[in-house]
C-alpha cells in the first residue's frame, strides 16, 4: 500500500511538473475569441461586481484594454483603490497610454464602494450610480464568496445565497431601468459548474435546518442560473440579453475558506499552478459575453470557453425560476 501510495504521488508530481513546465514555456495567455479590437468597447461603460482581484480584476483589465469605462463595484474601497492602481501601471507599460474612452485609447476606470453582503449598501451604490451615470451597457455580476463557514449577511440571510444571489439580484433588479434605456445592453452571471450539486430548497432557503457549505455554495450557482434564464425571458424584446457562463477551474482567493493540511499546501500549489486556469484564461467567457458581436441578441444561454454549453434539467426548470424569482423579490423588499 505504502509503494503504491508513493508510486502514485511520484507520478502525481510528475505530471504536475510536465504540464508547470509546458506553462512556463508556452506561447503565453490565448485569448479564446481572438483578442478583440482595442476600440471594441469604445464608449461602452460596464459595471463589475467584485473587480479588485481575480476574475474580475482580469476582466476589468481586459474591457479597459478594449476601451471600455469600467466601474468597479468592490465591498474594500481601499484594495479597489490599490487594484485600480495596478491596472493603470500596467496599461501604461504595455504601452496603453492613450488619450481615453474620447480619443479611443484605454478606457476610464471608476471605484466606488458595494458591499453585496448588505441590501442597504447596494441601494445606496444604485442610487448613486443612477444619478451619475448617464448609461450602462453592460453589468457582469462576478463578485462571490466560496464555501464560508456559516454565517449570515447584514440582513439574516445565509452568506453564500446572500451574496452570490440574492444581493446581484437585487443590484441588477434597481439597474434595469438603465440597461433598459442604454439598450442594447448585456446582462453577464458568472456561476459555476458546481451548480450541478445544488438544490433549490424552498423550505429552507436560509439553511437554517442544515448547512453544508459546498452544498449552499452549488445552491447560490444553480440559483444565478435559474435567475439568469427566468430574467432573459422577462426581457425578450427589450434588447437587453442575458447569459450565464462557467469560468471552470481558476486560482483565485475565492477559495480562501478552503482549509489545505500545510503538508499538502506545497503539492496543491504545484497542482493548481499547472491544472488550474489563470484568472486572464478563466474571465476570457466573461469578456467574450461582455463585449464579442457573436454573441449580439444571444440571450438567456449558458456559455463555457466561449461556446454555448447543455444545462441539466433542474437547471431550465421555467416553474422553479418563476417561484424563486417571486421568493427573491420578497426577500429583498422589492415586493412586501
Amino acid at each position: 500500500m505504502a509503494v503504491a501510495t508513493a508510486v502514485a504521488l511520484v507520478a502525481a508530481l510528475g505530471g504536475a511538473l510536465w504540464l508547470a513546465a509546458r506553462r512556463f514555456v508556452g506561447p503565453g495567455v490565448r485569448r479564446l475569441h481572438g483578442g478583440g479590437d482595442p476600440v471594441l468597447m469604445h464608449g461602452k461603460t460596464v459595471l463589475i461586481t467584485g473587480a479588485n482581484s481575480g476574475l474580475g480584476r482580469a476582466t476589468a483589465a481586459e474591457l479597459l484594454r478594449l476601451g471600455a469605462r469600467v466601474i468597479m463595484g468592490c465591498r474594500d474601497r481601499a484594495r479597489a483603490e490599490e487594484a485600480a492602481g495596478q491596472l493603470r501601471r500596467e496599461l501604461r507599460q504595455a504601452g496603453g497610454a492613450g488619450p481615453g474612452p474620447d480619443g479611443g485609447g484605454p478606457g476610464e476606470l471608476v471605484v466606488k464602494e458595494l458591499d453585496l453582503a448588505s441590501l442597504r449598501s447596494v441601494r445606496a451604490f444604485c442610487q448613486e450610480l443612477l444619478q451619475e451615470e448617464p448609461r450602462l451597457d453592460v453589468l457582469i455580476n462576478n463578485a462571490g464568496i466560496f464555501q464560508c463557514p456559516y454565517m449570515k449577511t447584514e440582513d439574516g440571510f445565509e452568506m453564500q445565497f446572500g451574496v452570490n444571489h440574492l444581493g446581484h439580484f437585487l443590484l441588477t433588479s434597481l439597474l434595469l431601468g438603465l440597461l433598459k434605456n442604454s439598450a442594447p445592453s448585456r446582462i453577464v452571471v458568472v456561476s459555476s459548474k458546481l451548480y450541478k450539486y445544488g438544490e433549490i430548497n424552498f423550505e429552507d432557503l436560509n439553511s437554517e435546518q442544515n448547512y453544508n457549505k459546498s452544498f449552499c455554495y452549488s445552491r447560490s450557482k444553480l440559483a444565478n442560473i435559474l435567475f439568469a434564464r427566468e430574467l432573459a425571458r422577462r426581457l425578450e424584446g427589450t434588447n437587453v440579453t442575458v447569459n450565464v457562463l462557467h469560468p471552470g477551474i481558476v486560482r483565485t482567493n475565492l477559495g480562501r475558506h478552503i482549509h489545505i493540511p500545510l503538508l499538502a499546501k506545497p503539492l496543491f500549489n504545484l497542482v493548481s499552478w499547472a491544472f488550474f486556469k489563470t484568472p486572464l484564461e478563466g474571465a476570457q467567457t466573461s469578456i467574450y459575453l461582455a463585449s464579442s458581436p457573436e454573441v449580439e441578441g444571444v440571450s438567456g444561454r449558458y456559455f463555457g470557453n466561449c461556446k454555448e454549453e447543455v444545462l441539466l434539467p433542474k437547471a431550465m426548470d421555467e416553474s422553479v425560476a418563476r417561484k424563486l424569482w417571486d421568493i427573491s423579490e420578497v426577500m429583498v423588499g422589492i415586493l412586501k
